[in-house]
């Protein structure tokens, strides 16, 4: 299960991602839609942690990727 809990991304003065919280059951399928400019790309690189969140948590099999002992290599194999 993947859980996002109240994520926020800014670059300098522009707000990507602005308090998004879900919650993706193992073997669900999501599809991100929105226009250009909308963020989807920006919250799949926080999931995967290629992008740090400003804010927020993003938990993966109830692990959370912020903490300091996460080994992010490990969690995305």
């Amino acid at each position: 299960m993947i859980r996002i809990t109240d994520l926020y991304k800014y670059f300098g003065e522009v707000q990507a991602l602005r308090g998004i919280s879900l919650e993706v059951e193992s073997g669900q399928v999501v599809v991100v839609i929105g226009p250009s400019g909308s963020g989807k790309s920006t919250l799949l690189r926080c999931i995967n942690h290629l992008e740090k969140p400003t804010g927020g948590h993003v938990y993966v099999e109830g692990v959370d990727l912020e903490a300091k002992e996460t080994n992010i290599n490990k969690m995305r194999a």
